[in-house]
């Protein structure tokens, strides 16, 4: 089993900025991609950001050039920077790590308990 922690939501005024992180704990191992997700009141949850094992990186087009995201495998932990955020950039917003399982040799997704953010004047 594989616990996430997630810290940094909030409200902020447009324009303003957040740091999410998600620490992962219990039987790290395998693990591989890891990732955000958000979902606002109404909407399904959609990726906002994925970054591989190897450092490779995924945006949604509606946050390219405004999010980073980032990983410390040292410290199983992800990362989303939010610069320049937006009135529709809130929504609770999820860690997702994937961990490679052997014995069903397929991914297990995990998912973190979300953190709110929202971004008003």
């Amino acid at each position: 089993q594989v616990q996430l922690v997630e810290s940094g939501g909030g409200l902020v005024q447009p324009g303003g900025s957040l740091r999410l992180s998600c620490a992962a704990s219990g039987s790290i191992f395998s693990i591989g991609p890891m990732g955000w997700y958000r979902q606002a009141p109404g909407k399904q949850r959609e990726l906002v950001a994925t970054i591989g094992s190897g450092g490779s990186t995924n945006y949604a087009d509606s946050v390219k050039c405004r999010f980073t995201i980032s990983r410390d495998n040292a410290k199983n932990t992800v990362y989303l920077q939010m610069n320049s955020l937006k009135p529709e950039d809130t929504a609770v917003y999820y860690c997702n790590v994937r961990q490679w399982i052997p014995g069903i040799k397929s991914w297990y997704d995990y998912w973190g308990q979300g953190t709110q953010v929202t971004v008003s004047s």
